[in-house]
């Protein structure tokens, strides 16, 4: 058989140069496999590589192709020289890599958004109103000293008129008034009756303790009786003893005395007392208004 370029007859190949050139193209794909798999050993499934070796021991394991019979029956010289041109190429399929995928990024599903939570206000506590009670004992303390000064004065003035008293004795004669029950009795009396009206009218206005004055008035009366039944003692005395003693107290000079102290210091003292509950009254009205005025504007949320 001869090349139709050159004219001279063609060079068919051996079964040894066909199985060099196989070694050579088996030789070229381990090769390749092995940078294949030096590559892309993170990348190539298990799976891949394992086919990868499949073929290459499909293609080890087929060795060398059979011999061709190159016997060329008669035929046509244009035929003779095309099957010249035939030349038996093997081309091994060597192992395809895939490209490494990549990571699949799984979107992450939008986050609820939270359910609002309830908020709990806690409703403020109504004003509590103020009382005058406090201010009409303290003042009521004053009131007692007042008394004290001028039921003092007093007793040594009358004492001074029926000549007990003189300027020889006078400190003897205070000295035994302050230490004495009948004096004390009456300013104890006297100051549990102020403050107990205080404590019934306790914001009320003045004219309360104008017309009121007369029982404070009536208390230190009483007190000052209470006084010499406590100076005899009574514990000493017999019943119509007693009842002699009182009657002679109830129309004495001090007695009558300890009534109007009684009444007019009630009425001037209570002046102050009512002052200070109109006060009271209107920091009370104040406080129930701004009460009122917070539940109708409602709860309000504070930021910081």
């Amino acid at each position: 058989m001869s090349d139709p370029r050159t004219g001279e007859p063609a060079e068919q190949p051996t079964p040894a140069d066909e199985a060099t050139h196989v070694d050579d193209v088996v030789g070229r794909a381990n090769e390749g496999l092995a940078e294949a798999e030096a590559a892309s050993r993170d990348a190539v499934a298990p799976e891949e590589l394992a086919a990868a070796h499949h073929d290459l021991s499909y293609i080890e394991a087929a060795g060398p192709e059979p011999e061709r019979d190159t016997t060329v029956a008669a035929a046509p010289a244009a035929a003779t020289e095309a099957d010249a041109d035939r030349t038996a190429v093997i081309t091994p399929s060597e192992p395809v890599v895939a490209p490494a995928a990549a990571p699949a990024v799984v979107a992450a599903p939008p986050a609820a958004e939270p359910a609002p939570q309830p908020i709990f206000v806690q409703a403020p506590e109504a004003p509590r109103p103020r009382g005058n009670r406090g201010a009409a004992g303290a003042i009521g303390l004053l009131a007692a000293l007042v008394f004290a000064l001028l039921y003092l004065a007093a007793s040594l003035g009358l004492g001074a008129a029926t000549g007990d008293v003189t300027t020889g004795n006078l400190v003897q004669q205070l000295t035994d008034a302050v230490t004495s029950w009948w004096f004390w009795v009456p300013v104890a009396v006297f100051f549990l009756g102020f403050w107990l009206l205080g404590a019934i009218i306790n914001r009320g206005r003045w004219g309360q303790w104008v017309v009121l004055g007369l029982l404070v008035g009536a208390v230190s009366y009483g007190g000052h009786l209470l006084g010499q039944l406590f100076q005899a003692p009574f514990w000493t005395l017999t019943a119509s003893q007693g009842a002699e003693l009182v009657e002679d107290q109830l129309l004495a000079p001090l007695a009558i005395v300890a009534f109007i102290l009684g009444r007019e210091i009630t009425i001037w003292f209570g002046a102050w007392v009512a002052a200070r509950g109109a006060r009271v009254t209107e920091l009370n009205t104040e406080a129930q208004r701004e009460y009122e005025r917070t539940l109708e504007a409602g709860p309000q949320l504070h930021r910081l």
